[in-house]
């Protein structure tokens, strides 16, 4: 139960890191301008209800499509972890020219679908998340409690970011520009962190997979 513990809170910190709901905020006010208060809990909603519905779907999947192009999981780890120390160090030394999102020219497009839940919350981050955290349980001894954890974070992850964006304009007035830019330096940090361990993992069971043994 503890492994079980573990990997749903790595994952939901992960998840909930790359996602970052509260740089999302600016983005999703912009969409947003002028709407009242239903409408952003309806379009908050619907986005992370498409977002979830991805992420299970790579979670229970994934794997078997990479199966059928025949990449094998250590590459998803490293590859992964590359995409995670990337999105860290972006989010710990940010450009300043994230976040710039038009609004889409037709009035009538589902925004909740895209740019809000694709790619904001489900893009390469969250898909190297979700496939590197279901590499390190595939074929374990407890892989349905494995992937029952990592669908819980997945779960809990869209509910913070619901919240978040459905009391969008409070929390943009509570924590301001510095508050939001202090919280994705942190969690950029972590992201990057996270990253380096599943290359590490990755290295290392592409190792055993060749027949190279680590020397004690």
């Amino acid at each position: 139960m503890r492994t079980e513990f573990t990997l749903f809170l790595t994952t939901f910190t992960t998840l909930l890191a790359i996602i970052n709901p509260l740089e999302a905020l600016p983005v999703f006010l912009e969409l947003l301008e002028g709407k009242d208060n239903t409408r952003h809990r309806s379009v908050a909603f619907r986005s992370c209800l498409y977002a979830t519905v991805l992420c299970l779907f790579f979670l229970f999947f994934g794997t078997y499509l990479l199966e059928v192009f025949g990449v094998p999981l250590s590459m998803i780890r490293i590859a992964g972890g590359i995409v995670l120390m990337r999105i860290g160090f972006d989010l710990f030394a940010p450009s300043g020219s994230g976040g710039s999102m038009v609004k889409p020219e037709n009035p009538n497009a589902n925004i909740a679908f895209m740019p809000l839940a694709i790619p904001l919350m489900f893009g390469p981050g969250a898909i190297a998340t979700i496939l590197g955290m279901t590499s390190t349980v595939k074929g374990s001894h407890d892989e349905m409690l494995a992937l029952a954890a990592i669908s819980a974070a997945i779960l809990a992850t869209m509910l913070i970011t619901f919240l978040c964006l459905a009391f969008a304009g409070t929390l943009s007035k509570r924590l301001g520009a510095t508050g939001i830019d202090a919280v994705t330096r942190i969690v950029g940090f972590f992201v990057s962190a996270i990253g380096v361990g599943l290359v590490f993992d990755g290295v290392v069971e592409a190792l055993k997979v060749h027949g190279v043994t680590m020397l004690h």
